[in-house]
């Protein structure tokens, strides 16, 4: 992986890591921070396809379709390992170990957005809401570790709403009923998760049972 590294580079919240239709020469890994990937339609609506958090790969879509399809913007401040991608070909042949751990990340993040057109498609506004911040919270534990009581995301409201496709003010009012419930607290630099197991309840859903997650 040393060979492969070509440097490391920092991001701020806002910028834009790669944009969709364009042709980058390189490949990301996440050293730390938080990031999303993310579709805009032609009248700038926006879809917030899923999260990017330590560990993940940022641009592998590119090594197949040639030109991104999507869009990934820095979330909170993030350091990406730069990579070049016309050397992937090159660790698949000679570092198999290290190209099925690159196949398992692609493949989870597949059972990702399975889970997450599920929930858009099936939920109702409040469970999509449970839903998403389980599951970010279930991927903080897991990449970036520290099982305290109470957790942050940072997100803000208007992040939610393009996740869950809901307007704001509807995001807002979901929101708000979590927080009544005592599952979450909303605070100025993110959302903080109180009661993980209510939300689980609500969502119907629990985090699988992974081991061994591969780390690029």
């Amino acid at each position: 992986m040393s060979r492969f590294k070509v440097a490391e580079m920092p991001a701020a919240p806002g910028m834009a890591i790669m944009v969709e239709g364009e042709r980058n020469p390189s490949l990301y890994s996440v050293l730390s921070g938080w990031g999303f990937r993310y579709k805009i339609l032609e009248d700038g609506r926006r879809q917030i396809l899923n999260y990017v958090l330590p560990g993940d790969l940022i641009g592998l879509q590119g090594n197949v379709m040639k030109e991104m399809q999507h869009s990934v913007e820095a979330l909170t401040k993030m350091t990406l390992c730069i990579f070049e991608r016309d050397k992937l070909p090159t660790l698949f042949r000679d570092q198999p170990t290290l190209a099925f751990d690159i196949t398992w990340i692609a493949a989870r993040e597949e059972s990702m957005l399975d889970e997450h057109l599920l929930s858009i498609g099936r939920r109702n506004a409040q469970e999509r809401a449970a839903y998403l911040l389980a599951f970010l919270d279930a991927r903080a534990q897991a990449t970036v570790g520290g099982h305290q009581e109470h957790r942050q995301l940072p997100l803000t409201q208007q992040h939610v709403a393009d996740t869950l496709g809901l307007s704001l003010v509807h995001t807002n009012k979901t929101l708000r009923k979590l927080a009544e419930q005592g599952l979450v607290r909303w605070l100025d630099r993110g959302c903080e998760v109180v009661e993980i197991e209510g939300l689980y309840r609500l969502a119907g859903w629990r985090p699988p049972n992974e081991t061994g997650r591969p780390f690029i």
